[in-house]
């Protein structure tokens, strides 16, 4: 399995649902696969500081969608307004700290809709991450339930929300919103922080390890309103947060189509 990821992550990494090549493999479950090569990106020598979603739809099937949005993030140091006058602090238990560059609480929304087997995805691109060693993984995804497990809110699945990881060797690693399973660092009654460390990072499909050098980085959304999007079937999720080694980006370019 390791020699073929390493053959086919840019050709066709693409798979149908029912090969089980990347996540039905890792974790039982059945979800696309994006070919990471169709995706537009310019190499940037700074450090990790932005997230540039999109959509892979050659279908044209307008079924998915990915996009900054304002007023729907984690909120980290925003404020309330009191009936009849003034305001009030407000900051989600779930998230402490933020992104400090984020100043209309912007949150990722990625969106599936309609059956896994469409051959389309949301999708967004971590900027800057080529040559760098990972430490930790993870994102805040608005959800109840004190956990990505369940099935309460944005869809969390052993495929969906991902991260798919490329190494310099051109290896792809997944590292789903279930499987491995996250650390929750922070719970509300509307949203959890997921983190993924060295030890569930060394539990990705394959093994992301100290020694592991990044290429690039995408976030996938590809699990759809049926069974293989379960527990939920949901078809959305709102992340916000994205973390890379402890820095934070939780904001973008709000230009939907």
């Amino acid at each position: 399995m390791r020699n073929l990821l390493k053959k086919v992550p840019f050709v066709t990494l693409l798979v149908a649902a029912t090969a089980g090549l990347v996540s039905g493999a890792a974790s039982g479950g059945s979800a696309l696969n994006v070919d990471l090569s169709l995706l537009n990106t310019t190499a940037d020598p700074s450090t990790f500081h932005t997230v540039t979603p999109g959509e892979f739809d050659p279908g044209k099937t307008n079924l998915v969608q990915a996009a900054w949005l304002n007023a729907t993030g984690c909120p980290t140091n925003a404020f309330i307004a009191l009936f009849p006058s003034g305001t009030a602090p407000f900051t989600d238990a779930a998230c402490p700290t933020g992104d400090p560059m984020d100043q209309h609480n912007e949150g990722l929304l990625l969106v599936k809709t309609g059956p896994t087997s469409n051959f389309a995805a949301a999708v967004a691109e971590l900027k800057t991450v080529k040559g760098i060693t990972l430490t930790e993984l993870g994102y805040d995804i608005r959800k109840a339930g004190g956990s990505g497990i369940s099935p309460l809110g944005s869809h969390c699945g052993a495929g969906a929300p991902r991260f798919d990881v490329v190494d310099s060797a051109g290896f792809v690693h997944f590292v789903g919103c279930n499987s491995p399973p996250p650390t929750v660092a922070g719970t509300s009654t509307g949203w959890v922080r997921l983190r993924w460390g060295p030890l569930q990072l060394a539990a990705a499909f394959p093994p992301i390890l100290a020694t592991t050098v990044v290429d690039r980085i995408v976030i996938v959304f590809d699990e759809g309103q049926d069974a293989s999007g379960g527990p939920d079937s949901f078809g959305a999720a709102i992340l916000d947060n994205i973390d890379v080694n402890t820095t934070l980006v939780g904001h973008g370019d709000t230009n939907a189509s």
